[in-house]
This record gives structure tokens, C-alpha cells and sequence, in this order.
């Protein structure tokens, strides 16, 4: 079979992590189908991250409109081609009025207990006893760039302080505080590291609200400067990573990095960051109570105001020694 006879389109979410948490399948499906190739459907602020997916024909963004036309738009540019296998992880239905060998349409199982969005994902695929981890395709180029942003010494720790809704958004000081403590503190875990900020291109003023937890030269300050695959593979190169519910933190997951999310108005369960050294703390209120207080969680007041700087802490260390490399053999001598 010729590279590329088996086109295969891909219809991912909106927003950032949730793209996130179904791209391993794109990556089961490259390392299973070598003649695959690939058009993915993407929103305008996921799309970015598909760029570098092997053997790629076309990212298609997907905006939508209040009409409902989208969809009607989307069928236009697809309908031509007959696709080998369809993936549609929004449950749309378009890939019954689109010519496919194969289709998998994410369907939630009326009555089924709510999973794990990768879980969730590998349904689609009926992987779920082998799920897929997310996956995110970089460049030689990315990553030299990556280099060159993070080069330095020291170990780095990743902060993400925004969200998307500020109710999930843990308050600013607060991440100072963890990141002076776990930086500037005498035998502090990663003492004398440096400082990474994360943030989108409305968050550019991260870093400089930032500035003063580090020494100069000790801040990498990526918010707003830097796409999502340098933010990713940046993100590689940290040695612990800190932050709300938001795309930055399933990033930070999917690059390996030592993982703690916080949560308050979102469930854990389903959306806690993926992977061996991944872990979710919320404060002392259960996801019901808060959604007591705020039925439809989307009131503009901060819910994460229970969760103390020392539990964070606690969690940021634990998870520090926990993920703490294995120290190499020595070499024995006769």
C-alpha cells in the first residue's frame, strides 16, 4: 500500500485539554496504521497543537457558528474524499453523511458510571483496557528552540496561575508563596531553581507579577510569548509543574513533567491530570458543595479560596520525592 492510503479524519474538541486528553489516539493510530495519514478537525485555539503529527494533510479549524452552519462547512471540505476510518470525538454524526471504511463516534453509554476523559476516549477506539496517554507531536526544530528558552541551571518549576473562569483560578500569591518556599528556602527541594511561567496571550503580565520569586536571569517567562508547541516542549524540561485546571496542565502531563493540578468547581475524576507522576489536590469542599453555592458554576467568584498554600506545598514535595530519578550505577572495577 502507497503512504497515505489509508486517510483517516479526526474530529478533536474545542478547547485545549480536552484535545489534549484524546491525542494519544492520534498516536495509537500512527504507530498501528504506518500507510495512515492524517486530517484533523480542531477549534480555533486546539488547532495549533496538530501541526506536527506525522505524515499530516491538512489541520482543518473549526469554528463555530451561531447558525449551526459549521457543521454544514465541514461537510463541504471532507465530503470529497473517502476516508479509511473516522474518529469523531464529538459525537456529531457527521460521519453518516460522509463516505468511510470505518467509523468511531464517541457515544456516552446512557447510564454508565461518568470515567476518566482519557478513558473515555479510548472507548471511542475500544482500547479501554490499553488507553492511550495524550500525546503531543513536536519538531527537531521545537524542541532546539525549547533548549535555547530553557537553557540555564538549575531545576525549573512550571507555574500556570490562570483558567479559564475565575472560579478555578487559585489566587496569585498564593503560587508565590509555593514557588518561594520550594525555590528560595535553605534546603528547599528545588533549591536555587528557576522560575517557568505559563499563561495565554491575555496572561502576558504573569511573569512580571512573578518576577520578584526568583533572582535575575531565574525567570523563563513563556505567558503570552510562546505558541502551544513551544510551551509543550519547554514543558519537557521541568523538573515539577503547578497548576489550576486548564490546557497548560494537561500539557505539562503530557510532556512527563511531575504534575500537580489543582481543583475546586471541577471534577478531578474526570479531568485530573493523566499519568505515573500526575496528582490532584482540591480544598476541603467536595465538587458538591461548591456546586451548592453556585448550582451552574459560573458565577465570576473564586471557588479554590479553601485550598491553603500548605497543602500545596505538602503535595508539591511529595511528589517531588517521589518522582526523584533513580540515581545511575556505578561502574564496577576489578
Amino acid at each position: 500500500m502507497a503512504r497515505g492510503s489509508f486517510p483517516i479524519l479526526f474530529i478533536t474538541a474545542t478547547r485545549i485539554g480536552d484535545a489534549v486528553l484524546s491525542s494519544g489516539l492520534i498516536k495509537r493510530l500512527h504507530d498501528e496504521i504506518p500507510q495512515a495519514s492524517f486530517t484533523i478537525v480542531a477549534g480555533p485555539v486546539a488547532a495549533p497543537l496538530f501541526a506536527e503529527v506525522p505524515n499530516l494533510d491538512e489541520v482543518i479549524v473549526f469554528a463555530k457558528a451561531k447558525d449551526g452552519s459549521h457543521w454544514f462547512d465541514l461537510w463541504r471540505k471532507v465530503r470529497k474524499r473517502r476516508w479509511g476510518l473516522i474518529v469523531d470525538m464529538r459525537g456529531s454524526g457527521i460521519s453518516r453523511f460522509l463516505s468511510a471504511k470505518r467509523r468511531a463516534v464517541y457515544r456516552r453509554p446512557a447510564g454508565a458510571a461518568p470515567v476518566h476523559k482519557v478513558l473515555e476516549a479510548a472507548r471511542v477506539l475500544r482500547i479501554e483496557d490499553d488507553p492511550a496517554p495524550p500525546h503531543i507531536f513536536t519538531s527537531p526544530a521545537i524542541e532546539a528552540y525549547a533548549d535555547e528558552l530553557t537553557a540555564g541551571t538549575g531545576p525549573i518549576l512550571a507555574l500556570a496561575p490562570a483558567a479559564n473562569w475565575v472560579g478555578k483560578t487559585w489566587p496569585l500569591e498564593r503560587f508565590s508563596q509555593v514557588a518561594i518556599r520550594l525555590l528560595r528556602n535553605s534546603g528547599a527541594p528545588l533549591e536555587n531553581g528557576r522560575l517557568m511561567v505559563l499563561g495565554g496571550r491575555d496572561e502576558v503580565n504573569l511573569g512580571r507579577d512573578l518576577k520578584e520569586v526568583v533572582a535575575r536571569g531565574q525567570l523563563i517567562d513563556l505567558a503570552g510569548k510562546v505558541d502551544l508547541l513551544t510551551a509543550y516542549a519547554c514543558l519537557k524540561r521541568a523538573r515539577l509543574f503547578i497548576g489550576n485546571d486548564s490546557g497548560a496542565m494537561h500539557l505539562a502531563a503530557a510532556a512527563g513533567v511531575p504534575t500537580l493540578g489543582l481543583f475546586g468547581p471541577s471534577d478531578e475524576r474526570l479531568y485530573g491530570p493523566w499519568g505515573e507522576h500526575a496528582r490532584a489536590i482540591r480544598g476541603t469542599r467536595t465538587l458538591e458543595q461548591i456546586q451548592q453555592a453556585d448550582p451552574h458554576l459560573t458565577q465570576a467568584i473564586c471557588h479554590m479560596m479553601d485550598l491553603g498554600v500548605e497543602p500545596v506545598l505538602r503535595a508539591a514535595e511529595q511528589l517531588l520525592a517521589e518522582s526523584e530519578p533513580a540515581p545511575l550505577a556505578r561502574t564496577q572495577h576489578g
